[in-house]
């Protein structure tokens, strides 16, 4: 018995040190994108447990190393708060081919209570090769209908939903009605036509919304409605309205139905055309979630490289906007997410506004830029470390990532397979 007992608190003994976590990291010398358009040249991170400790130059100072768990030296390569993936499904279905995995739409055409959150799956086949390209926490966002759901911010690590979360239904999403529809053949021809159904839309999000604040007014329903419930947050100003429109007239008419409801926390999501209404948009104080840069142009007599340039004119208008990429394969697009960036600095913005679009912008217009978005004390220390510039496709060569602290594993089945493949051809 006693051998027994002795056994079992040797595995222990060598499991706790196989599963040690350090708690008190230095990163030193690396160059430091703070994500707000400072730069560090020579830079000295350190982490405490799950926070960032201090972020400050290097330069003069004399590390003790005997004061850390562990030093890590970033000579050359550089450091970045970890992305933001703004409005997208990643998380919430395995195999887009096969329905019973898709989890980010329910049926019916009125559906704020539903929550995304209890949906996302950190066991994701996905994420992993998201999470290799920068990408650390994501807004897991619900489809479909009028009013889809609420979204929640989601980290990228984790046993299950409940380890992953960081913001829980932080806002509801609305798919504002569309006085034009664009449909796609078989063909990829594409067609426009008058939505005969807006009038109508229109009208019944409108009476929702009355109907809503009725019911909110009341103290004590006598019977609950969970859809009326679900609303409150974004009634009483606490929850972000996502409404999501792209066409200029879409968009106008969103903002008339914000000023009806005198909505506070309203942000506009695609806005392809917000570049035809920008001085209203800027005007009313709207942030923005612009949708993928790397797209062509919505019509024939558009600029080729209009998708291109936006970001650059909200930036220039002083319009808080972030970048995402909501469309076909959303999910898997999700890696392309810093190389968006990267095109829109093509095009008129500088690396570090870029950079902002992707980490702290998203964390100002979520309303979670007093935990993530930038590497600043008393945030959680989830970032990333390249070996060059990480906007560019080139360079872009991300090392090692932290969440809440934890150092995070960056294989994933693509990398596995380049290593085999690589080995058994000898290819160097």
């Amino acid at each position: 018995m006693k051998k027994l007992i002795y056994i079992f608190i040797l595995f222990l003994s060598i499991y706790s040190k196989a599963q040690k976590t350090y708690t008190h990291i230095a990163l030193y010398g690396g160059v430091a994108h703070i994500g707000n358009t400072t730069i560090i040249d020579n830079s000295l991170i350190t982490i405490l447990k799950n926070k960032i400790e201090s972020v400050q130059n290097a330069t003069g100072i004399k590390l003790n190393p005997s004061s850390f768990d562990t030093v890590i030296y970033l000579e050359g390569k550089h450091v970045y708060p970890g992305f933001i993936n703004a409005n997208n499904v990643l998380g919430l279905h395995d195999a887009e081919q096969v329905k019973a995995t898709l989890d980010y739409a329910e049926i019916g055409n009125i559906n704020p209570h539903i929550r995304s959150l209890i949906a996302y799956n950190t066991d994701n086949q996905i994420v992993p090769t998201i999470k290799t390209n920068g990408i650390l926490y994501t807004q897991a966002t619900p489809r479909g209908g009028l009013i889809s759901g609420s979204s929640s911010i989601m980290a990228l690590e984790g046993w299950n939903w409940e380890d992953a979360v960081l913001l829980a239904d932080e806002g509801i999403h609305i798919n504002f009605p569309q006085t034009i529809e664009t449909k796609w053949s078989d063909d990829g021809e594409m067609s426009t036509s008058v939505n005969k159904k807006f009038s109508d839309d229109l009208n019944y999000l409108y009476k929702f919304f009355d109907d809503a604040i009725a019911y909110c007014k009341e103290e004590k329903p006598i019977e609950k409605n969970i859809r009326f419930e679900a609303m409150r947050g974004v009634l009483e100003n606490k929850a972000n309205l996502y409404v999501h429109a792209d066409k200029a007239k879409d968009i106008l008419n969103a903002i008339v139905f914000k000023r009806k409801y005198n909505i506070k926390k309203f942000v506009l999501v695609g806005a392809k055309d917000a570049y035809k209404v920008i001085k209203t948009i800027k005007s009313e104080k709207i942030p923005v979630m612009f949708n993928r840069v790397n797209d062509l142009p919505e019509r024939i007599d558009d600029d080729v490289d209009q998708v291109y340039k936006t970001p650059y004119l909200l930036q220039k208008d002083s319009i808080l906007f972030c970048l995402q990429l909501q469309g076909e394969m959303e999910a898997m697009q999700s890696r392309n997410l810093p190389f968006n960036a990267g095109v829109a600095v093509g095009y008129g913005l500088s690396k570090e506004e870029a950079l902002a679009a992707i980490t702290s912008n998203v964390a100002k217009i979520i309303g979670i830029e007093k935990l993530v978005g930038t590497l600043e004390e008393g945030k959680l220390a989830s970032l990333i470390v390249s070996e060059g510039d990480v906007l560019d496709i080139r360079t872009n060569n991300i090392v090692l990532a932290y969440i809440n602290g934890k150092q995070v594993n960056l294989t994933n089945k693509q990398t596995e397979l380049y290593l085999k493949y690589k080995n058994k051809y000898g290819i160097k």
